[in-house]
């Protein structure tokens, strides 16, 4: 059996596009991980066979001779981890760790295969395109793309688990109207503060149930503050068989994660999505403009948004859900 090593960045949006590979790929093939420590949060070394690889970030300062020495020493290291495991192919889904592996592969002379799912050409992937076979891309009009490197790219669709393949697109019937609102588990005041609010004036009006996520040490109180509303609540930080919670909803309020809105709209769920401002590069903006050019996503702009703006456009398509009915057909069509 060929072996793989899938190398990630430490982040979610990272190593999440990584694990749905290893799923897809792991019947035929050997798979390994590398990563940094960030990225033990989501893989288990029990499960997962796993080199960590504590790149440090170039920048100019005192340190930088030390850093270029420890990255000498981190491709060393990989060098002789993928001649002793006898790697066959090496697939980056970006990262600046993954620097000394892509180097390491490239002196060995094996293949080297990218993994973008973001709409905007992340950094890492950026310089690891010189040394890559080809690119997967979820569309060949991605921003910051250089024009010679375009024959690399290979389209696939959006990477999402195996479970969602498996799963019946039922439309949920609800005798309250349901949102699903993530992306904010590492404490987003957003969605910690106004959209909770925004929530309780719409419920004034409408029957609504509301299913969000929210940093561990504000669940408790987030689920409080909905009870003493009489909103019908889950509360939850990380959910294993999360799509549950999406094929129970009506619509999503979410950030634009590549992952997160492959996973909701491959389930035919409209979506508003508020991309984070601080989104490097604002590739979340461009991800999320990537579903509204095709009719199927509302985008906000956190920076101009406030509770009487947000509580206006969520009443407005409650008012009248024709155009929630589009956006669920257009999705379809997509799909």
């Amino acid at each position: 059996m060929k072996k793989i090593l899938i190398t990630t960045g430490g982040t979610g949006g990272h190593v999440i596009p990584a694990k749905i590979l290893e799923e897809h790929l792991g019947s035929s093939f050997n798979i390994f991980f590398s990563s940094d420590k960030r990225g033990l949060k989501y893989l288990d070394p029990e499960l997962h066979k796993i080199i960590l690889i504590d790149t440090p970030k170039i920048n100019l300062s005192f340190k930088l001779p030390f850093k270029i020495i420890k990255i000498i020493y981190l491709i060393f290291k990989v060098i002789f981890f993928l001649k002793r495991k006898k790697i066959d192919k090496v697939i980056s889904i970006g990262g600046y760790m993954s620097i000394p592996i892509i180097i390491g592969a490239k002196i060995l002379g094996l293949t080297i295969i990218l993994i973008e799912p973001n709409l905007v050409l992340g950094r890492g992937n950026r310089i690891f395109l010189n040394f890559a076979k080809k690119i997967f891309c979820y569309s060949n009009k991605l921003y910051n793309f250089p024009k010679k490197s375009l024959n690399k790219i290979e389209l696939i669709k959006p990477l999402v688990s195996k479970v969602f393949y498996e799963s019946k697109k039922n439309n949920s019937i609800n005798d309250k109207f349901c949102f699903l609102i993530f992306g904010g588990s590492q404490g987003a005041q957003i969605f910690n503060t106004l959209i909770k609010e925004v929530m309780v004036d719409v419920s004034k009006t409408f029957s609504i149930k509301v299913i969000q996520q929210t940093n561990p040490e504000n669940i408790e109180n987030l689920k409080k503050f909905y009870d003493s509303k009489n909103i019908e609540n889950r509360i939850f930080n990380f959910e294993e068989k999360f799509i549950n919670f999406i094929k129970m909803s009506d619509l999503c309020i979410t950030r634009a994660g590549a992952t997160s809105l492959a996973e909701i709209s491959f389930l035919n769920k409209p979506f508003i999505a508020i991309p984070l401002p601080s989104a490097k590069d604002n590739h979340q903006m461009k991800n999320a403009e990537f579903y509204e050019e095709m009719g199927c996503c509302w985008v906000l702009d956190q920076k101009n948004l406030n509770k009487e703006k947000l509580l206006n456009f969520i009443l407005s398509i409650l008012n009248d859900k024709s155009d929630l009915s589009l956006k669920k057909s257009k999705l379809e069509k997509l799909n």
